[in-house]
């Protein structure tokens, strides 16, 4: 029979689990964005992966979009801009906006990290068995439908 106090420690080392996966993911977010581009803060990657993945778009969208604020996002696509990884065009709907998205070298260095960050991460399950993959996995769905 499970007591409370044993059911508190399992809290615990939940929470210290959980603590060290956002260690964790952070230092690898830090790191990718280094192999992006080491004269860039990280937030630009975050920026840079979310036009990667939905395309142009008006740098107010992707502010929200990456939960940042405009002055941040509008600061950081100018830089990005002049290192030649993002390009701006005025929107089609309205000629007073502009769309942002990465040129083929933006592109280009946001796939080569990605694929880095996915060898990194995935080395670290490389010899788990499927069935201890696949119950990480649940479990995880699991807990984050249930947050």
């Amino acid at each position: 029979m499970q007591t409370n106090s044993d059911r508190a420690a399992l809290e615990l080392a939940l929470g210290e689990q959980i603590n060290a996966l956002l260690s964790a993911s952070r230092a690898l977010s830090e790191r990718s964005a280094a192999h992006f581009h080491e004269g860039l803060q990280p937030a630009a990657f975050h920026i840079a992966r979310w036009l990667y993945a939905f395309g142009p778009a008006k740098p107010s969208a992707v502010a929200e979009a990456v939960g940042m604020d405009r002055s941040s996002t509008s600061t950081l696509i100018g830089r990005m801009r002049s290192l030649a990884l993002l390009d701006a065009s005025r929107a089609p709907d309205d000629g007073r906006s502009v769309i942002v998205a990465l040129t083929d070298e933006g592109r280009r260095r946001v796939a080569a990290t990605l694929d880095e960050r996915g060898r990194e991460f995935y080395a670290r399950t490389r010899d788990w068995p499927d069935d201890d993959l696949a119950a990480l996995v649940n479990l995880l769905a699991r807990f984050v439908a249930d947050a």
